[in-house]
């Protein structure tokens, strides 16, 4: 039986910053609006661990599964799968748990939340909380999985970043507006940053196995032209959400000197290749995580 560090290794706890990011930046609009609730911003961050820890095990599964992990050629830290400390048994199960936890927080969370006050709305949250779900298992997993088919940065940038930030805005709110777009924006592209890091760190052992990533499209140039765009474009939809709402608010602003760590993270990426590249997959996303934080601080400050 694997031990209670064994599985924290496989939750992959780095990632999970990025991942409550979404709920604080959704959260934190919705305190600008003077809408915020506690409880569903409890449950939302909840529910957003959760959703990422089902997400890193099944990814861990479905990479084990089609030999991705075992070809010797990767690159990254080695996974509880592939060192042999947890097995796929136990990682199955794991990963069910997982998949009912986050079907209960989502349940209550939907059915408690203050925003929530029609039948239209709730079975449309239902139908976006099941899509999460399913886009957390089959990255990987399955006969069709949508990571080996390039897809999987339109799925975290989605994901990760509009579905999440404006879901939970409208959690607190019942409303959906231009108010919560450019920071989803945003925040989703961090979300596909820290994929494409990985995908780059990554980038023979994936070609060698089939796993057929943006990355592998890209080539390795490309997809360093892409990280440099994404960083770009981030930064755009953070200062034009400020220009459009806060533009004579200087405090506003300073947040977006923790952009000079995402450019620094750009220009660092661009120089490196394999495993070097790994240090930057925990730094984007404490970046992300930060920029959230500070984010929301100063546009309510």
């Amino acid at each position: 039986m694997a031990s209670l560090n064994k599985w924290i290794h496989a939750f992959r706890l780095r990632t999970l910053f990025l991942a409550v990011a979404s709920v604080i930046l959704g959260s934190g609009l919705a305190w600008f609006k003077s809408t915020f609730t506690l409880h569903t911003f409890i449950l939302a961050f909840l529910l957003a661990v959760a959703l990422q820890i089902v997400a890193n095990l099944a990814n861990d599964l479905g990479d084990y599964l089609k030999g991705t992990d075992t070809t010797g050629q990767r690159e990254g830290p080695v996974r509880a799968l592939q060192g042999g400390s947890i097995t796929p048994f136990a990682m199955k199960r794991a990963v069910t748990v997982g998949v009912l936890l986050c079907i209960g927080l989502g349940l209550l969370l939907i059915f408690t939340a203050a925003g929530i006050t029609g039948r239209t709305a709730a079975v449309f949250l239902l139908l976006l909380g099941g899509a999460s779900i399913l886009a957390a298992l089959f990255y990987t997993m399955g006969r069709h999985a949508y990571g080996y088919r390039g897809w999987g940065d339109l799925f975290a940038f989605f994901f990760f970043g509009p579905v999440p930030v404006i879901g939970t805005y409208y959690l607190h709110t019942g409303s959906i507006d231009t108010l919560s777009l450019l920071p989803a924006v945003g925040l989703g592209l961090i979300s596909s940053m820290i994929l494409n890091v990985n995908n780059m760190r990554d980038i023979e052992n994936d070609r060698a196995s089939g796993k057929n990533t943006l990355a592998v499209m890209l080539g390795l140039k490309g997809a360093k032209r892409y990280h440099a765009v994404m960083t770009l474009v981030t930064f755009l939809c953070f200062l034009t959400f400020n220009l459009l709402f806060l533009p004579t608010n200087p405090l506003g602003y300073l947040y977006l000197l923790l952009f000079i760590k995402l450019f620094t993270i750009m220009s660092a990426v661009s120089r490196r290749k394999g495993s070097a590249l790994d240090p930057y997959l925990k730094q984007t996303s404490m970046a992300g995580f930060f920029l959230s934080l500070a984010f929301v601080i100063c546009i309510n400050c």
